[in-house]
Formats: C-alpha cells, sequence, structure tokens
C-alpha cells in the first residue's frame, strides 16, 4: 500500500510539473531559438510579468514564398546619419546598399543599413541592418515595423528569409530605444512572414 501511494504521489508530481513546464512553441529552429532566448532571464527583453507565463512567441506559419534572392547594390558614397529611435537616442548610420526583389509577383525595394558604432565590436564587422514595414502592421505585426538580420554578401546578391524578421524589443517594454524604421522602407504588400504582434502586460 506504501508503494503504490508513493507511486501515485510521483505521477501525480510528474504530471503537475510537466503542465507547469511546457515546452516552448517553435516551428523552425529560428523559432525555437528566438523563443529560448526570450525565456532566458539573462537575454529575454520581456517584462518579468510577461516572461512568467511565457511559453512562446506568436508566429506567422513558415512559408517558404517568403524567401527571397534579392540583388544587391552597393551604396559606398552615402554619408552617415542619425537614425530616430523611440527615445532621445540618435545612433548614427549609413545607408550601405539596395536590395531589389520580386515578392508575390511584384517588384520591391529596401534600403539596407550598417551602424557605424558597431562595426569595431567583435561578431559586427560585417554585420547589416533590415528594417521594414508592411501592410501587416497594426493588425497581426508590431506597429512599428520589424527587423531582419543580415551579412555583407560576398557577390551581388543576398538571400532574405521574412520568416526570420522580429520585432523591436520596444514591442515588448518600454525601457529600450529601437530604431524607427524609414519610410522609404515601406512594402506595399502583406508580408504574412516572421513574428507576429505581442500581447504585453
Amino acid at each position: 500500500m506504501k508503494i503504490f501511494i508513493t507511486l501515485l504521489v510521483a505521477i501525480s508530481c510528474f504530471t503537475g510539473c510537466a503542465q507547469k513546464k511546457q515546452p516552448l512553441r517553435g516551428e523552425t529552429d529560428f523559432q525555437r531559438e528566438l523563443n529560448a532566448y526570450y525565456k532566458d532571464a539573462s537575454t529575454s527583453p520581456l517584462k518579468d510579468v510577461d516572461r512568467k507565463d511565457f511559453n512562446g512567441l506568436e508566429f506567422f506559419k513558415f512559408d517558404s514564398a517568403y524567401i527571397v534572392t534579392a540583388k544587391f547594390e552597393r551604396f559606398p558614397n552615402e554619408k552617415p546619419f542619425e537614425m530616430k529611435t523611440s527615445t532621445e537616442r540618435r545612433p548614427i548610420y549609413v545607408k550601405y546598399g539596395e536590395l531589389s526583389f520580386e515578392l508575390k509577383g511584384k517588384a520591391h525595394k529596401l534600403n539596407i543599413y550598417q551602424n557605424t558604432g558597431l562595426v569595431d565590436s567583435e561578431g559586427y564587422e560585417d554585420y547589416l541592418f533590415l528594417p521594414f514595414l508592411d501592410e501587416t502592421n497594426g493588425i497581426e505585426s508590431y506597429g512599428g515595423g520589424r527587423y531582419l538580420d543580415a551579412r555583407i554578401p560576398k557577390g551581388n546578391t543576398m538571400v532574405i528569409d521574412f520568416n526570420q524578421a522580429y520585432n523591436p524589443y520596444c514591442a515588448y517594454n518600454d525601457k529600450y530605444s529601437c530604431p524607427i524604421v524609414p519610410r522609404e522602407n515601406y512594402l506595399k504588400l502583406r508580408v504574412e512572414a516572421g513574428v507576429k504582434a505581442f500581447d504585453k502586460h
């Protein structure tokens, strides 16, 4: 009888623990890695109240139609400028180049930027910043637009995977200072890929 009771307690504890520790959502490696990053208190931009019950961000369903190969044109003579942010901070960026591509049967262009203050930081020597706005903003996705990370390409093409579009930290926590997406990087279509809007407390 004692063995049975002990076993019963063990089973109920296991079931309870399993229910509390829900696995993080994610359809792709990118989604699972991002969710793990946001769940970790040492790296997460989430407020404590939001992270406590966090089990994953909401994503559009992965769609390979949103992986495009763009023509990359370098703009070597652009002057650095102060990029507006959600605060008074004005980091220095330069328009590094332009990406031309087709998506949903139409031609589009996006400017891609380099943060001049990051170039000398380890791991960011070839980092490029690709922010964009689209017609899902303020509906399914964050109203302020989304970001993509990129690296300086070896040749004159670059693969853009909109499934890896993520929100600025400001979408989760007002304490952050986030670059405001330049209006020229508005895509006149719905980009149903990447991270969706977040319902914060």
